[in-house]
């Protein structure tokens, strides 16, 4: 008898090398708009976000291989739930720390007294 067991995918070598070589790319822009200041510094900062976005996709779905076909699409369900959860805590820790920052700060007027 023998046991049936579901295996995790691995990729290819192929995947591999498609995800290193866009994690040089997007790791390298960024790099250079910094160190040559090529752009205004709000904007830089839009961009590094956006290539940071992009970059943790890629590594999900080329070297941890989550996806919809992997254990049922059950990893790609803890994904989005983990992710959810990391949005509401630092959605909720951005709001709290504005409203001390605006709430608790003294006035010019309560230094003064």
């Amino acid at each position: 008898m023998s046991a049936s067991h579901e295996t995790a995918p691995h990729g290819s070598l192929r995947a591999y090398l498609i995800g290193f070589l866009l994690s040089v790319v997007l790791t390298a822009i960024p790099f250079w708009m910094v160190m040559t200041g090529a752009m205004a510094p709000q904007v830089t900062a839009a961009i590094i976000v956006a290539f940071a976005v992009v970059q943790i996709l890629v590594h999900t779905v080329c070297f941890l291989h989550v996806n919809t076909r992997s254990e049922s699409g059950w990893t790609l369900m803890a994904f989005v739930f983990t992710a959810v959860m990391v949005l509401i805590v630092i959605a909720g820790s951005l709001w709290i720390m504005y409203h001390i920052d605006g709430n608790m700060m003294p006035t010019p007027e309560m230094i003064a007294s």
